[in-house]
């Protein structure tokens, strides 16, 4: 937020208009003494009327420029921005991701499923401003890319960064919520959970995913699913990570949540169908409010004073005025 420190001193600004009126009342006026000098064998002075009065109307605003600049720097100008120190922990969620290659379908709004998870995800942050979030992806195999963190900057460089194909094509759950559940079971945080967000049934991994859902309940892990997707005939198109070949034609989808309520209800969680973006918007605000922990904070305050930036801008339009007048003006100062 731009501010001022001192704004009183911008009634220095009424020395404008008066400073005018004076000299409309030739009260306050220079003095000048023009001087035309020929040299006995040279050429005669020559005056350009209408390019001096250009010039004289360009210092003019230049040095007004100036005196409005130097105010402002007066004033003390300050980029104030706030900022929440959270004083107690919030929620520990960790997002498992499906990055196999049926997640480039394009049936959920204008894009792929894989940017209707990344957009929930994106909306769950802004909603938990004081949570900590950590990310895994999943597809043959998963790993964690984002431990949780209150860093959004990394975070979401991360999250943007994932892309289809990258870690082949299968989609290990049970490895996936695995891997969540082992970074979040010695958290410290009052609630941690799990979204899964996914579009397709276990096919890939060596643990079964009933399994390492049961245990993520018996660990106090909420468990959220989102199953992304529909059933028929939708448009894939992908790049692979590693070869470069694109991928453009159609996927046979053969969608079902069936599967994925089951491994909900394993956890003892709750299971959210995505097939368009108004149900993704309902299924994120569900999530946001059942892990919405009041937390404590204090605001503080970086300021970052500008008012040499000011400064700085009035000598350099004073040395252009100077400059106009000694130089093209032929006035002497």
């Amino acid at each position: 937020m731009f501010g001022f420190d001192n704004p009183a001193a911008f009634f220095l600004l009424l020395f404008i208009p008066v400073i005018y009126f004076l000299r409309y009342l030739k009260i306050l006026s220079g003095i000048y003494f023009p001087l035309n000098l020929g040299d006995w064998n040279g050429r005669s002075f020559l005056w350009n009327k209408g390019f001096r009065k250009i010039l004289s109307a360009t210092v003019r605003v230049f040095v007004m420029a100036a005196y409005v600049l130097l105010v402002t720097a007066l004033a003390d100008p300050v980029m104030r921005i706030t900022e929440k120190v959270y004083t107690s922990r919030g929620s520990d969620i960790v997002f498992v991701v499906d990055v196999s290659p049926s997640m480039a379908a394009r049936d959920i709004g204008s894009g792929q499923r894989l940017d209707a998870a990344k957009a929930a995800i994106k909306q769950i942050a802004a909603s938990n401003s004081g949570d900590s979030f950590g990310l895994v992806e999943m597809a043959q195999t998963a790993a964690l890319v984002v431990p949780p963190t209150m860093d959004r900057k990394s975070f979401f460089s991360r999250l943007d960064s994932l892309a289809v194909g990258e870690l082949g094509d299968g989609t290990a759950i049970g490895t996936g919520l695995s891997c969540a559940v082992y970074h979040l079971e010695n958290s410290s945080s009052p609630k941690k959970s799990i979204v899964l967000m996914t579009d397709g049934e276990n096919n890939s991994g060596s643990v079964h995913p009933h399994t390492a859902a049961k245990f993520a309940a018996s660990k106090g892990i909420s468990l959220y699913v989102l199953g992304i997707g529909k059933r028929g005939t939708v448009p894939l198109e992908y790049s692979d990570p590693k070869t470069g070949h694109v991928y453009s034609g159609y996927l046979e989808s053969e969608f079902d949540g069936t599967s994925l309520s089951k491994i909900a209800a394993e956890g003892e969680g709750k299971y959210f169908e995505i097939d368009s973006m108004q149900s993704l918007s309902q299924s994120v605000s569900s999530v946001s409010k059942n892990e919405n922990v009041v937390q404590t904070y204090f605001i503080k305050n970086n300021d970052r004073k500008l008012y040499f930036n000011f400064i700085v801008a009035a000598a350099v339009l004073c040395l252009l005025a100077w400059i106009l007048r000694r130089l093209f003006l032929q006035e002497v100062l």
